[in-house]
């Protein structure tokens, strides 16, 4: 099974500037390596705002100094793009077949505006794996935001 991180693009980024990142991600993961096993990885751009990077742990599991070489190159990446990934409070939703990112700070508000709804299509980042990939998109009344209703 493939293990998931998913990271949300905070700032919307030029083609250029998407180039750049996968191209580095994609050479970031020909050499990721575990224990000093080369891991079987993935680092794709989903519709220029989440960067998922997949594990096929079938052959070669990450472990934890592998994980923390991935948390630098994100950290990495951050710095030169001028944009945040790790930041957990960042929602992504779809509005007009486009993601949308915003602060969760902000739900409470766009809710009270109409500008969302209960049933807004969020996408769950914390995803692990491949299963839970496969189902990540859910109303926002069916994820952790439902405390805002």
């Amino acid at each position: 099974m493939n293990r998931v991180w998913a990271y949300i693009i905070s700032e919307p980024l030029s083609d250029v500037e998407l180039n750049q990142v996968a191209e580095a991600g994609k050479t970031f993961v020909e050499h990721w390596t575990a224990h000093e096993n080369k891991l079987s990885a993935s680092f794709e751009i989903f519709e220029k705002r989440i960067i998922l990077v997949k594990v096929n742990e079938d052959v070669s599991g990450a472990s934890g100094c592998s994980i923390d070489k991935l948390t630098r190159f994100i950290k990495a990446s951050e710095i030169k793009f001028g944009i945040q990934l790790l930041n957990r409070l960042f929602v992504a939703y779809r509005k007009n077949d486009k993601i949308e990112i915003i602060h969760s700070s902000k739900i409470k508000d766009m809710l009270s505006k109409g500008e969302i709804s209960p049933e807004t299509p969020v996408y769950n980042t914390s995803v692990a794996n491949e299963e839970e990939l496969s189902h990540w998109i859910k109303p926002l009344k069916d994820t952790w935001l439902n405390r805002y209703l």
